[in-house]
């Protein structure tokens, strides 16, 4: 099934209900106008993964819809339709970024290979884009900050885990890192250029796990409006990988232990099934054999995922780590902002590594951002860190910030800074912080901060 989105302008009303049914005949969703000011008032970038217009049209003409077209979206492909091409307008519409002409009279055939020919252009440039941006050492094994014995003998466990193409499950205490590993055995794999899709299972209502795993089918259930794919689709050649999967609810342990068994699923409102191949990673912060015992997660599913298990030591058992770690987040955070810490004090990095760090290497991110937020010199000192974890020191002087105050000045400033770098968007917002989103919105209404 194609669920191409495009939309298609052109004022001639016969022509445009033509190509429409054509194009929908296809399987493609078509948004279809015949006064070209509406759409590209109504235009906006990702709604569309290919636009038809006709150059010669009152109003607007197609080299000006191209223009704000490209102004919103650069990426998605324009063709341009028209009846009196000449080679003038053709360098001209193609200079301003049409990808295609197609001269009217044309026959249906020449209209779907022309829209295939985009399209299959338009996926390839998004998926090198995205493969440049992920081998551009963001998810190498040199994004797994540590020297420690035990972090190199998982290293070496991830090299051979890699190249072989079986299910992994990656345990550990939460925020010690587990997308990384699987980030990492990804793209040292032979599927490392295919895409890596990642989910988080914790806490997300069933009917929606199950759409975004499986996707759904125009009007299966009220408020689908349009075919989408899930994300198994999605990681079809690549990895898939599924945090939290303790918390996945029955019914769907029993439909994706069916796929792990047929790689074959449904998607919602459909009667067929759509084959994949797909790597499975998946991780808990759970005991799943205590789960199994306990009848709330299914023995079965368990040895399908453990097949390979990676675990994760927690911060207080890698103290060795410590120091390395903190530095790595100091040289981040003045990148990001722009600031100029040298590191931390002697008397504050001891503190940082006799501390029991229970939310791991997370907590550290945080704690070394928010010193970095109330601190005034060049280096984080002891007072600043006993503002944000228990440390031996006293005697902090009385105009110092007290940690209630410290703590919400950081968020404030952190949440301001996150949700302005994504427009307002909290999905987006709480995937970065690695929040989820109900956490992000109560902290919204505590600091009283505007999404935009």
């Amino acid at each position: 099934m194609n669920d191409s989105r495009i939309l298609l302008i052109d004022n001639e009303v016969g022509l445009c209900r033509m190509m429409e049914a054509v194009l929908k005949d296809q399987g493609y969703q078509v948004k279809a106008h015949t006064n070209p000011v509406q759409a590209v008032a109504e235009f906006s970038a990702d709604d569309y993964d290919l636009v038809i217009t006709d150059i010669k049209m009152p109003e607007m003409d197609g080299l000006e819809v191209l223009k704000h077209i490209r102004n919103r979206d650069p990426e998605v492909p324009v063709i341009m339709i028209t009846a009196y091409a000449t080679v003038e307008m053709s360098i001209q519409a193609l200079r301003q970024g049409a990808y295609d002409m197609l001269t009217k009279p044309f026959e249906p055939e020449e209209l779907l290979f022309r829209v295939k020919n985009a399209l299959t252009h338009h996926e390839l440039t998004e998926e090198n884009r995205e493969l440049k941006e992920e081998l551009s050492g963001k998810f190498q094994f040199d994004s797994i900050i540590g020297t420690s014995a035990v972090i190199k003998r998982l290293l070496e466990r991830v090299a051979k885990v890699a190249v072989r193409d079986t299910s992994a499950l990656i345990t550990g205490e939460s925020g010690t890192g587990k997308e990384l590993i699987a980030q990492a055995i990804h793209h040292n794999s032979p599927r490392k250029h295919h895409k890596f899709v990642a989910l988080n299972c914790g806490g997300m209502p069933e009917n929606i796990l199950e759409s975004e795993l499986f996707g759904y089918r125009k009007g299966a259930f009220t408020g689908a409006t349009e075919n989408r794919k899930g994300l198994l689709e999605t990681a079809n050649g690549g990895t898939l990988f599924l945090d939290e999967v303790g918390n996945l609810p029955m019914n769907m342990q029993k439909t994706l232990l069916r796929f792990l068994q047929e790689r074959e699923f449904r998607r919602l409102g459909e009667t067929t099934s759509t084959k994949v191949d797909v790597r499975l990673i998946s991780a808990t912060n759970s005991d799943l054999m205590a789960e199994v015992e306990k009848g709330t997660f299914r023995e079965d599913l368990f040895y399908r995922f453990n097949v390979i298990n990676l675990h994760l030591p927690p911060l207080r058992e890698r103290q060795e780590d410590i120091p390395l770690l903190i530095n790595h987040f100091i040289r981040l955070q003045n990148d990001k902002f722009g600031t100029n810490f040298k590191g931390m004090t002697p008397e504050a990095l001891e503190a940082s590594r006799k501390y029991s760090w229970p939310g791991n290497i997370r907590q550290l991110l945080n704690v070394i951002e928010a010193a970095m937020t109330i601190s005034s010199g060049n280096y984080i000192g002891l007072p600043e860190l006993a503002q944000l974890i228990e440390t031996d020191h006293v005697g902090s002087s009385p105009d110092q910030v007290d940690y209630s105050s410290a703590l919400a000045g950081f968020e404030t400033d952190y949440l301001t800074h996150l949700l302005s770098k994504h427009n307002g968007n909290v999905e987006e917002a709480s995937a970065e912080a690695g929040m989820n989103m109900a956490t992000i919105y109560r902290k919204l209404k505590k600091y009283g901060i505007k999404k935009k």
